[in-house]
């Protein structure tokens, strides 16, 4: 008996909408543009994780140092709706809807979309990860920092598409789940920025004895100490890879900053073989680069060479977080392809710190700012999670 054709139609939709999508090659809902620009417009870029916006794309979008040329003759205009992808990224999703008109560098494909649709919807669509594994799959080039999509495989990449009404009904929805998703980026960059001023204000600078913001009844000098005079410091020892498992009953394995996030300790791999322990609730300091992050453990870990193990409290917590924002560590770290720190250099590392009860101030102060940011950042990745999920269900 043949097999029924699979209906086009998504598994979550709005109420008032049936009938199955349609299946369109973009060659079909989208005609190329090539319209030169002028100096007036403003120069647009697609990146990655953003699609079309004004800003400078970075290091960090393209793995190396971009640079906009100066000749914009060539420039091409684009207009709101318009379809813009970087010919050599868009295998990793650099594509996106213009949201303002203005001009593109000519490296880009732009191109004009048809009244089926509403332009904004693609912005959604056409970033799934399922359409970018088409055009991946439809680029070419000797390796995949040479791969570029050409018009003439562009034109190939298959989207189904629903009725105008319900591509405006669906954009809308995801640009309010957008919406949230940048407060909550807001709000997390705020507090990080707040925090990073106040531990500034509320640690002495170099050479002084004295913060420049403190809590009332406290007025004594702080003390110049070094970190091995007031913490038990383990260092990591690395288990024998044979004895790494992905297994959760097994060892939880610390081996450098990969294993921490927002200043907490995540399990990526266990093992079996036991060499340096810490406990839970002990600080977890990455020895190699990023030399000087740092990080809480909410388990029993083994720690493996990449890090070491500090008994200390919250405050020593976040004096190492102010150590790590101004740099310290890098000033000593050595290695000309790996930088690392070793274990003289955190036992002998200095920083000031006041009586045991400023501490316990200071570093619960800190700890509830923290906890401001963690939740934050799990509304966040909760926010991120959804979206992703309902891309996959509302779309076909």
């Amino acid at each position: 008996m043949m097999n029924e054709k699979k209906k086009m139609v998504p598994g979550l939709r709005f109420p008032g909408f049936s009938g199955e999508w349609e299946e369109r090659k973009l060659g079909e809902v989208y005609t190329q543009r090539n319209e030169r620009g002028f100096d007036s417009l403003q120069i647009l870029s697609v990146s990655i994780h953003n699609g079309v916006s004004n800003e400078e794309l970075d290091s960090d979008t393209l793995g190396k140092k971009v640079r906009r040329s100066e000749d914009k003759a060539l420039y091409k205009h684009v207009y709101v709706g318009d379809l813009v992808l970087n010919m050599m990224r868009a295998w990793q999703g650099a594509i996106g809807v213009v949201q303002t008109e203005g001009m593109v560098s000519p490296a880009y494909i732009t191109a004009i979309p048809s009244t089926q649709l509403y332009p904004p919807f693609m912005d959604y669509c056409l970033r799934r990860d399922e359409t970018v594994g088409q055009i991946d799959n439809l680029s070419y080039g000797v390796t995949d920092f040479r791969k570029r999509l050409y018009w003439d495989s562009f034109i190939d990449v298959l989207c189904c598409i629903p009725s105008v009404h319900e591509q405006e009904r669906i954009t809308a929805f995801f640009k309010q789940l957008d919406h949230l998703i940048t407060l909550h980026q807001r709000q997390i960059t705020h507090l990080q920025t707040r925090k990073k001023g106040l531990l500034q204000k509320m640690f002495p600078k170099d050479g002084e004895l004295f913060p420049e913001l403190r809590f009332p009844g406290f007025t004594d000098a702080w003390e110049m100490r070094k970190l091995g005079e007031v913490v038990q410091i383990t260092m990591g020892q690395s288990p024998n890879s044979e004895n790494y498992t992905h297994n959760p009953d097994d060892h939880i394995l610390v081996q450098g900053n990969a294993d921490m996030r927002n200043g907490q300790v995540f399990p990526r791999v266990w093992t079996t073989q036991v060499t340096k322990k810490a406990e839970k609730g002990d600080l977890i300091l990455s020895v190699r680069a990023p030399v000087g992050d740092i990080g809480k453990t909410d388990y029993d870990v083994v720690l493996g060479r990449g890090v070491a193990a500090l008994k200390g409290n919250e405050f020593i917590y976040q004096s190492l977080g102010k150590m790590k924002q101004n740099g310290y560590w890098n000033k000593l770290s050595t290695g000309s392809t790996f930088e690392a720190i070793n274990s003289n250099d955190i036992r002998d590392a200095l920083f000031m710190m006041p009586k045991i009860e400023e501490q316990f101030q200071i570093g619960a102060f800190f700890k509830q700012l923290d906890d401001s940011i963690t939740l934050h950042q799990r509304k966040l990745d909760h926010l991120q999670d959804r979206k992703k999920a309902l891309l996959q269900q509302m779309f076909v």
